[in-house]
């Protein structure tokens, strides 16, 4: 029997987890199933909530206001993907983009919550405004990752 002390078993660890660093490789194209699930949601998601704000009882810079959240929070939710998935892959990215990225999202939902926390609509109105914008930015992000699978997989091909 071969004992180990603690010391050496630390260095063997160091060496073992050193080598064992690898690339994860994305090799499943997302279904067509999928694709067609996020595209329907993020359409459903989308045009619910412009539907919605066509026919609200607002002021045209109140509808302005939310139409401006909802494509803020869209273009900020792909960003954090774009980038959460860039690093996954080990392609470089600024601390500053990704700190930005996140910031813009977060600030996205929170100018939504207090719109909707100072708005005169009935309960059921903000609660409709509020999961729309939801179902919206995680379909921009499934949609925004089936793009990025697919697109990777056919270049891994060629």
């Amino acid at each position: 029997m071969e004992y180990k002390f603690s010391n050496d078993v630390v260095e063997e660890t160091i060496v073992e987890n050193q080598e064992k660093k690898e690339v994860k490789v994305y090799d499943q194209k997302p279904t067509a199933a999928f694709i067609s699930a996020s595209w329907s949601a993020l359409f459903i998601g989308m045009i619910s909530y412009c539907v919605g704000l066509w026919n609200a009882d607002m002021v045209l810079n109140e509808k302005g206001y939310y139409f401006t959240v909802l494509l803020f929070g869209l273009f900020s939710a792909v960003s954090v993907q774009k980038s959460v998935r860039d690093k996954l892959e080990g392609v470089p990215v600024t601390e500053i983009y990704y700190g930005i990225s996140w910031f813009t999202t977060i600030t996205s939902i929170l100018l939504l919550i207090i719109g909707l926390w100072n708005a005169d609509m009935e309960l059921s109105e903000k609660g409709f405004y509020g999961m729309s914008f939801t179902l919206s930015l995680f379909s921009a992000i499934a949609v925004q990752k089936n793009t990025r699978d697919k697109k990777f997989i056919e270049n891994q091909e060629k």
